[in-house]
């Protein structure tokens, strides 16, 4: 297998966060395909709860400093880094002060799901797109994971299909049991979602402003979505219904309980890069 560039985007990633299955995932799969040769970035964001001093943080300053639209209204993204402890791999992390420093993450105390969670999630997902631009680090592969990277296909897919660090890139979507009832402001997120070369005509998906919204619109634009082998809820099995099979591609099942799960992976990754 060619050496490829992977870059991993998630919500969460051990040690420094776990609130899902997510942070697994991320923590092992980065570091699996990095042994086997392939060049790897990971960004998640900087929620409140990740000590910084305990983990090392510390401010990336060449990558920091660029503002993200978020609407109306300019945000200023800081970029810090930490390495994973016995492990030869960094994390970037996303971190506004807005967005970020709160010391909860989706939820509040009294478990009330953050109303400005669409604004964080799109903060994010443009971020992570703007950071890889400022590193010079083009990706053959951009591997999103759960809901709060889902706008990141639907940007490389327009914003930045003739950016030269995404023009060839792929997206890769993973799909997990993290749904939430909340919904949000249709009109105001959808104004918050928008970059250059979005029409309201792209964002049909995106209608109905809450879970399932952001899972169709990550559907709709990524190149290969995979499914996990577990149960899923049947909102999200009459989704991925609507999918091509393994036939076409579009959809793919890894079973992470296999001995070959790995291999699943790479064979995924090498197929969608030919």
């Amino acid at each position: 297998m060619s050496k490829l560039r992977i870059l991993y985007a998630a919500s969460e990633i051990n040690p420094f966060l776990q609130t899902s299955e997510v942070a697994d995932f991320i923590r092992r799969i980065p570091q699996v395909m990095q042994e086997r040769g392939m060049e790897i970035r990971i960004l998640v964001p900087r929620f409140g709860t990740i000590n910084e001093r305990k983990n090392r943080l510390h401010e990336v300053v060449r990558l920091s400093g660029i503002n993200i639209s978020v609407g109306d209204e300019e945000k200023p993204l800081v970029i810090k880094v930490a390495s994973i402890p016995n492990a030869k791999l960094q994390v970037y992390f996303i971190d506004n002060e807005d967005y970020f420093h709160r010391k909860s993450v989706f939820v509040d105390a009294d478990n009330k799901f953050h109303a400005d969670n669409d604004e964080r999630a799109i903060f994010f997902c443009k971020g992570v797109l703007e950071t890889v631009r400022k590193l010079g680090w083009a990706p053959d592969i951009v591997h999103c994971n759960d809901w709060m990277t889902s706008l990141i296909p639907m940007y490389m897919k327009t914003t930045y299909k003739n950016d030269p660090m995404f023009k060839n890139a792929k997206a890769i979507f993973s799909i997990y049991n993290n749904a939430f009832e909340h919904k949000f402001d249709r009109t105001t997120m959808m104004e918050k979602v928008k970059m250059l070369d979005i029409e309201d005509s792209m964002l049909g998906n995106l209608q109905s402003a809450d879970f399932d919204g952001l899972m169709k619109i990550a559907v709709e634009y990524a190149d290969v979505v995979l499914k996990r082998s577990e149960p899923y809820s049947e909102t999200l099995n009459e989704l991925l219904a609507t999918i091509p099979n393994e036939d076409n591609k579009r959809l793919a099942e890894i079973n992470h309980e296999n001995e070959d799960w790995v291999e699943n992976y790479m064979s995924i990754y090498q197929d969608l890069v030919g």
